[in-house]
């Protein structure tokens, strides 16, 4: 699994991790079993939240015992996130994840509590060794301009955002920022939110004719596409072992620039949308 430099964090990050939105809306054991799978098969970075359900207690189980193994990624609401509320927050989380700390915590999207006051928790936080990192989620331009002012140059680690093959708004102007800024971007929902690219269509065809060249998947195909800046790493959602395995997979997987370019023609960037898309 490649490993690349996470914004400011010093420790190298896979790639390609595991995300928890909606892990435990089925079958729990199914669950843990698609998260541990995913742990040996190196994608260690893990992300969860506060808003997802029981995900954090699911994500608890999978990691006790290999909690040092793991870059674990929560996130605190905009509700939650005054100075006191994000530490109270914070203390939840790591409760329910039963660590001691994350390595990094991230505000889920802005909301009205001043930037000021949750970068000053999350300071306090990262002197009690509580988190060791901070950054934010679904932040457009001027959110980040807004943050970057809020919090001192050179303290975000990255900016977590909605990116896939039919949701590509972040190439216009969030990931030209953040590679600036180094700032890690996360890819969240890479696969699309039940609309990956259909059997027929013509997007389709051309990921399972380069999957074909390396004996891949066109999910595969598709992570390595999304993950081919320098500073892009993706969370897929494994609802089963064979999914978690597939994903993984990715993460050794090298494509050409000619490949990338015929995604590229096929599956176009599209007009800038007025507002960051989001989930």
């Amino acid at each position: 699994m490649e490993r690349r430099p996470f914004g400011i964090v010093s420790r190298p990050v896979p790639v390609i991790g595991q995300g928890t939105w909606y892990i435990d809306d089925g079958h729990r054991p199914t669950a843990v079993a698609a998260l541990r799978r995913g742990l040996d098969l190196g994608m260690t970075h893990v992300d969860t939240a506060e808003m997802y359900g029981d995900a954090e207690l699911v994500v608890g189980e999978v990691i006790a015992g290999r909690r040092d193994e793991v870059f674990l990624v929560s996130k605190v609401l905009p509700n939650n996130a005054s100075r006191s509320g994000t530490v109270a927050a914070c203390e939840r989380s790591l409760a329910r994840l039963r660590t001691d700390r994350l390595d990094c915590y991230l505000l889920h999207w802005p909301g009205s509590h001043p930037l000021e006051e949750t970068f000053a928790a999350f300071e306090r936080l990262r002197e009690q060794g509580k988190i060791l990192s901070w950054g934010v989620s679904n932040f457009d331009v001027p959110d980040l301009d807004a943050a970057w002012s809020a919090g001192g140059e050179g303290q975000m680690a990255c900016n977590q955002v909605l990116y896939n093959l039919g949701e590509r708004a972040i190439e216009h102007a969030v990931l030209p920022w953040c590679e600036a800024h180094n700032i890690a971007v996360v890819a969240y929902s890479p696969f699309g939110h039940g609309d990956f690219p259909g059997p027929r269509t013509p997007g389709v065809r051309v990921l399972e004719e380069i999957a074909a060249n390396h004996g891949a998947t066109a999910r595969q195909v598709a992570l390595r596409f999304l993950t081919r800046h320098s500073n892009v790493f993706a969370i897929p959602k494994a609802s089963s072992m064979d999914h978690a395995t597939e994903n993984a997979g990715a993460g050794a997987l090298r494509l050409t620039q000619a490949e990338l370019a015929r995604i590229d023609a096929v599956i176009p960037l599209g007009p800038r949308p007025s507002r960051l898309p989001m989930l």
